[in-house]
């Protein structure tokens, strides 16, 4: 009695705007949870809060990660995640330098001259705008030096 005949034709067109609104809907949700910043902040996290010296090591499942001295990123397939440090600032550390070679176990006083030198070194890694880069994992490691404390990430 107050049914829409079948054949009229704004049924069709109204029926064909929603079918077209929910399959352009469903194509816009991400395919997959972005990555879990969180667990890899919380291995920064905990290496920073050491007393003592401490490295550690988080495998990561993005394609790209950026670092920076309170936050870290994660991107993989268009989503991203992000996290950020409760014990900051942290140095991100880019291959091919000093603060590089410290990260990976070579003494400060190996590869800096003095103190002073180690912590403008870290100063200035802190100051760079964060980019992104492909890693397969993330290391992290705290060092003291004669007064110089710093947890670098990489």
């Amino acid at each position: 009695m107050f049914d829409a005949p079948v054949e009229t034709w704004y049924l069709w067109v109204g029926l064909a705007l929603a079918s077209t609104t929910a399959v352009g809907l469903a194509a816009t949700l991400p395919r997959a949870p972005p990555p879990d910043a969180p667990s890899a902040a919380a291995t920064v996290d905990s290496v920073a809060a050491s007393a003592h010296e401490t490295t550690g090591v988080h495998p990561l499942a993005a394609e790209e990660t950026r670092v920076g001295p309170y936050r870290l990123w994660l991107r993989d397939d268009g989503a991203t995640g992000h996290a950020t440090f409760a014990y900051g600032p942290v140095t991100p550390v880019r291959r091919d330098t000093a603060l590089w070679d410290v990260l990976q176990g070579t003494p400060p006083e190996n590869a800096f001259s003095a103190p002073a030198e180690f912590r403008r070194a870290g100063a200035a890694a802190r100051d760079r705008t964060p980019t992104w880069r492909s890693r397969e994992q993330l290391t992290v490691r705290r060092v003291s030096w004669e007064g110089v404390d710093v947890t670098l990430v990489g």
